[in-house]
């Protein structure tokens, strides 16, 4: 009698049954939304479109709003790029985290660098891959002095400006040692907003001196966590799962495209986007260049 009693209690009911065939999500099972962002920040070609904030506010909103949220991941694969465009990125992961009270874990790729690294910040926790790369917390700016190919291929340049110094480091003029100097005192000023950005940011877990940190050098996965740069090897997967149990789901949530996409004024990368606004071959000479330049930056960290 007993033992069919106890037999009868440990039968599933009709109501577990039902709710063991729902996806783990309708079960109530924590999920941890993924943001992936990826690539040159603020790099805008038309088949080369970099990360900015209009690019990927709409994927952090969702991300963010997401219904049984515990936290919000972002996987960053970045070396850099616009200061501007990387600074109101984090400053937006920031202000959602606070309206949605959510924790963001941050889990660099390859490369989380200068930019890249700034965009990270705004996580709780960064994990990385003892092989990622992160840090280059500086400020670069470079050109090319042409004056002297212009003369041997017989172009003569003409400039005409209003304003002492609306052609500042012209690359077709001869260097000018104060406009240098400008340019650099400008660098300088960014460079001290992002270094007062990484102080706030990871605070007491900084590890290393000012001069060692700050310098634009970056450093391999181990050595970022050692200067307190990161905060421990993990990938995605297992940490979540660590984190939040086994039934972690985690959606990605996908930038808009097709008809969508337009409607929310993001254009999705393909050779769709080779119509009148291209440009012809002004436009691909645009591409190559950029093409280039964005090569030159992932070169930088040996990618």
């Amino acid at each position: 009698m007993v033992d069919s009693l106890t037999q009868a209690d440990s039968t599933p009911s009709l109501f577990e049954r039902w709710k063991a065939m729902l996806p783990a999500r309708l079960r109530g099972a924590p999920v941890v939304p993924v943001v992936r962002l990826s690539g040159v920040i603020g790099a805008v070609t038309p088949l080369r479109p970099g990360l900015t904030l209009a690019g990927v506010a709409k994927m952090l909103e969702r991300a963010f709003s997401m219904r049984n949220a515990k936290a919000v991941a972002l996987v960053i694969n970045s070396p850099g790029g616009s200061p501007v465009q990387s600074r109101q990125i984090y400053l937006r992961i920031r202000q959602l985290a606070a309206e949605k009270k959510l924790p963001v874990l941050v889990f660099v790729e390859d490369v989380a660098a200068s930019g890249g690294y700034m965009i990270a910040c705004a996580g709780d926790e960064i994990f990385c891959d003892p092989s990622s790369i992160l840090g280059s917390i500086g400020v670069v700016g470079g050109s090319f002095g042409l004056q002297e190919l212009i003369k041997k291929i017989g172009i003569e340049r003409r400039l005409y400006t209003a304003g002492e110094h609306k052609a500042m480091l012209d690359p077709f003029l001869p260097e000018n040692p104060d406009d240098v100097a400008r340019l650099k005192k400008i660098q300088r000023e960014i460079h001290a907003l992002f270094i007062s950005l990484v102080k706030e940011s990871r605070g007491v877990r900084l590890k290393g001196a000012d001069d060692v940190l700050f310098t634009g050098e970056y450093w391999a996965g181990d050595s970022a966590i050692g200067l307190g740069l990161a905060d421990a090897v993990g990938d995605l997967r297992s940490t979540l799962r660590t984190r939040f149990g086994e039934e972690v789901v985690t959606p990605v949530v996908m930038p808009a495209s097709g008809m969508l996409g337009g409607l929310l004024g993001r254009r999705a990368p393909g050779a769709g986007s080779l119509g009148g606004s291209f440009g012809g071959w002004a436009g691909l000479a645009e591409e190559l260049i950029s093409a280039v330049e964005t090569r030159a930056i992932w070169a930088r960290f040996g990618l």
